[in-house]
């Protein structure tokens, strides 16, 4: 149904799939309403939120408070818990009566496993983990003796590519929706604005179970007692050169003077230093807190991607051709275990002193 043969003005609109876990909306919906919103003003149009679960309009007021214009509402038992076969029937649904232009998922969990199941069913393409999207003209460069077939107001999906060693820019000019799955943390939400409202429209396909339904017996539910490193607004990072676990005590003390958090790159990972949920970089998590410190890294592409977009980035590195220098807005060469731990302290006597005053 979403092949492009004369029919381009059909397809309207930016939507988003507002992803909910336990009826508390996730973070990365908001921020598909941010970078919609801005998709949406290049576009002329506007962005809708498409909601699903079970006893879940109340949390359509969040939605128009972050800047959706409108809110879709599927609300039925059967969407309780995520199953990929109800969660795809509804989405489905929804892509199939109101025929958006563009489509957007979180890559999430849920959202790498129902992204690619809706855009086979509406017959479309998906591109996946994306970390920037922008409206443009595609071909980028119109050929030259073509350039009335260059299409313009495209959505421009670019990603990492062959391991994170270059970044593809891809388009879907023949098919809608244009559909993506985001980066959690990649995108920027918009300011709260306490009591703002939109359109909120009920839809409800209808849920007939059959044997591709999933039955849940059991929910067992992983407890964890460490901060999410997206949340953080200090990252006092950590790589292969801090050279052990133990050493990370160091980074923890800085990190604790600074009021801040402990996070690392892939190879702390993979040498069991640090659990995988502190991971920065492409195949870990995409931050952007207020001050960076990268230890100890060396900045390979499939790191820095999950850092660069970091307000303040500080290196400090015995390796002055390190890669991290070329993002790192200060720069220190030089012995981690004589800087860092020199570092704290000057800043515990600066608080110090600044408490007596």
């Amino acid at each position: 149904m979403a092949k492009i043969d004369g029919d381009r003005e059909s397809f309207k609109g930016v939507y988003i799939f507002a992803q909910q876990v336990d009826n508390e909306i996730s973070n990365i919906s908001y921020e598909l309403i941010g970078k919609g919103k801005d998709l949406a003003a290049d576009l002329d149009t506007t962005v809708t939120a498409v909601l699903i679960g079970s006893d879940v309009k109340g949390l359509a007021q969040n939605l128009a408070e972050y800047g959706a214009d409108k809110v879709i509402v599927i609300d039925d038992p059967e969407l309780k818990d995520y199953r990929t076969e109800p969660y795809a029937h509804a989405l489905t649904s929804v892509i199939e009566k109101y025929k958006p232009d563009v489509f957007l998922i979180g890559a999430t969990a849920i959202g790498r496993d129902l992204g690619p199941r809706v855009c086979a069913r509406v017959h479309t393409g998906l591109t996946a983990d994306c970390t920037s999207l922008e409206i443009g003209d595609f071909p980028l460069v119109a050929i030259p003796g073509k350039e009335a077939d260059q299409l313009h107001k495209q959505l421009l999906m670019t990603r990492p590519a062959f391991g994170g060693n270059t970044i593809a820019t891809i388009a879907c000019p023949d098919f809608r929706p244009q559909m993506a799955t985001v980066r959690p943390g990649v995108m920027q939400k918009k300011n709260r604005v306490a009591g703002a409202t939109c359109e909120v429209e009920e839809f409800n396909p209808g849920f007939i179970p059959d044997n591709k339904y999933v039955t849940i017996e059991k929910i067992v539910k992983e407890v964890s007692d460490i901060a999410d490193i997206q949340d953080a607004k200090i990252l006092v990072s950590g790589g292969r050169g801090v050279g052990s676990a133990e050493n990370f005590k160091m980074l923890e003390e800085l990190a604790e003077v600074l009021g801040g958090q402990v996070s690392c790159s892939r190879a702390v990972v993979d040498n069991g230093w640090l659990a995988k949920e502190l991971q920065v970089g492409q195949t870990g998590k995409t931050v952007r807190p207020h001050v960076y410190f990268a230890i100890g890294i060396s900045g390979a592409i499939q790191h820095v991607a999950g850092m660069e977009e970091s307000d303040i980035i500080i290196a400090i590195n015995k390796d002055e051709t390190a890669p991290i220098f070329d993002v790192a807005d200060y720069g220190v060469v030089g012995d981690l275990n004589k800087i860092v731990p020199l570092l704290t302290k000057k800043i515990a006597e600066a608080k110090a002193a600044k408490a007596e005053n």
